[in-house]
């Protein structure tokens, strides 16, 4: 059976990966999702200076396992300030490819840096959770669900990187709505740390994690199966 246009499509949005820092992925106009357009003008002033792609990148990933780190510590004051942060790091998530795509720095390198350092600070944040609210009403249940949520994120990481690699990077192309994308959902971390709604935050992503590993696994499988029969059909032409 093939996937409906309308199928393929929810594939191709949920297939996206975290800003990828190629010259293949985004444009550099006026044109895109909401914190791109922030991030270009933020890097734009920065084009002429000795700043790197991958120096942002790392800014990014101290950003994000600084904020594990308060939140992790359970106090609420250092969560509520780690979620802050967090919000930053995700922004310097796009910060550093539209920053290498303004100078030409792109590389592949830089690329996978951009993937792995995205991934150990999303996986870190659930862990830092999942230590933290141990002390609050979830007790030992919080580090079961951090566990859970952290490990879904880690394989989701690994299967879109998989299939960049081996589909090319059409397969996991960005995808918005209205300027916003859904990975966009984690610039929420900071509000919810604010407003000391951690723990619910914490459950959702226990549950909707998981769900969504396997609704990755079964686009993952969708999308290679309609792009080999093509490929098989026109071998068996070709004989």
């Amino acid at each position: 059976m093939k996937p409906s246009c309308a199928w393929a499509s929810s594939c191709a949005t949920v297939m996206s990966v975290p800003e990828a820092r190629g010259p293949e992925t985004r444009g550099t106009g006026a044109a895109g999702p909401w914190d791109v357009r922030l991030a270009r003008a933020l890097v734009r002033p920065l084009r002429h200076t000795p700043l790197t792609p991958n120096e942002l990148t790392t800014l990014g990933l101290l950003a994000s396992l600084v904020a594990a780190w308060l939140m992790a510590s359970g106090d609420p004051r250092r969560a509520a300030l780690g979620g802050g942060l967090f919000m930053l790091a995700v922004l310097v998530d796009h910060m550093d490819g539209e920053f290498a795509r303004l100078t030409g720095l792109t590389s592949r390198l830089g690329h996978y840096y951009d993937h792995v350092a995205a991934g150990l600070g999303y996986v870190s944040l659930f862990a830092g959770l999942g230590i933290g609210l141990q002390s609050g009403w979830l007790g030992a249940w919080a580090a079961v669900a951090g566990t859970i949520a952290a490990g879904s994120i880690a394989a989701i990481f690994l299967i879109r990187v998989f299939l960049e690699e081996t589909a090319g990077r059409a397969m996991v192309a960005q995808e918005s709505w209205r300027g916003f994308e859904p990975e966009d959902a984690l610039y929420l971390v900071g509000p919810v740390a604010w407003l000391g709604l951690l723990g619910p935050f914490l459950l959702a992503a226990a549950f909707g994690a998981p769900l969504f590993l396997l609704w990755v696994v079964w686009c993952a499988v969708t999308q290679r199966s309609a792009t080999a029969s093509p490929a098989k059909s026109s071998a068996k032409g070709a004989v």
